[in-house]
């Protein structure tokens, strides 16, 4: 996909990765961007700044992203591409259980990295599937592919956005549906001020890539029609480590924890 001429949505638009996003798609031609964030301020901040439209979404509910989407297609026809950014990371209650996050925790992270890219397709799929055409661009992370050290409730969601991102691509390419997900390691954001790391430690082991970096990659893969992007190539090596011998990789992981997350 080039994205001249689209009508694109960035949700968590407002900072970070979403930021970066929006501003590179309407560098590289968008008709129009969404900037949609629950801090209304800082999406409108992006808007203005990229000739854009925001809107305050909460991604957990789904009658949101529903309006949201009828108020695009009602004002400009489609929805080109829809990009389900939005994340929140946490870190597990008590270092050293992987089950110490509260019910609040797993039920956020599932809402927000699962459900709320269900709402999405849901809410768009019809449009697309009538035009033949149309895409879903979600953030996933290297966690999803590998692990994240020191959050189990990222990890487990991570890892369902993925299945989820297949099924989409699976079910509705041959009615013209693209999909593609993003996967980086540490992005220099301030998730990663709040947790303190990256996927799996990757702030120590990899470096970390600004956002700007990452958006960079995007347009590469949606010119593409990659379906896996990696900002951080590396990570392709790793999945392969991976599902080539599960139990090294297993073996490997606790020896990378032991650097990162105290030991009793």
């Amino acid at each position: 996909m080039d994205v001249a001429g689209k009508v694109v949505v960035v949700t968590g638009g407002a900072n970070g990765i979403g930021k970066a996003l929006s501003e590179r798609f309407a560098a590289a031609g968008a008709r129009v961007v969404a900037v949609a964030d629950l801090e209304l301020d800082n999406a409108q901040a992006v808007a203005d700044a990229i000739g854009g439209v925001a809107f305050a979404v909460n991604v957990r509910d789904e009658s949101q992203i529903q309006a949201m989407v009828a108020q695009l297609e009602a004002d400009y026809g489609q929805i080109d591409l829809f990009c389900s950014n939005a994340g929140i990371g946490a870190g597990d209650g008590e270092p050293g259980w992987a089950t110490s996050a509260s019910n609040d925790t797993w039920q956020a992270m599932w809402d927000i990295h699962v459900m709320a890219h269900v709402y999405a397709a849901r809410a768009c799929l019809p449009g697309m599937i009538k035009r033949g055409e149309g895409y879903f661009l979600n953030t996933v992370s290297a966690a999803g592919l590998l692990n994240q050290i020191g959050d189990a409730a990222y990890s487990t969601t991570k890892h369902a956005a993925v299945g989820f991102a297949e099924s989409l691509a699976i079910t509705h390419g041959d009615a013209g549906i693209k999909v593609s997900m993003i996967c980086p390691q540490a992005v220099a954001t301030r998730m990663i001020d709040q947790v303190g790391g990256g996927d799996g430690g990757s702030a120590g082991v990899d470096g970390i890539i600004s956002a700007e970096e990452l958006a960079a990659t995007v347009i590469d893969g949606l010119a593409e029609e990659t379906f896996m992007i990696l900002p951080h190539p590396q990570v392709e090596q790793y999945r392969q480590n991976k599902t080539a011998d599960y139990n090294r990789w297993i073996g490997g992981m606790r020896k990378l924890r032991r650097r990162f997350v105290p030991t009793g």
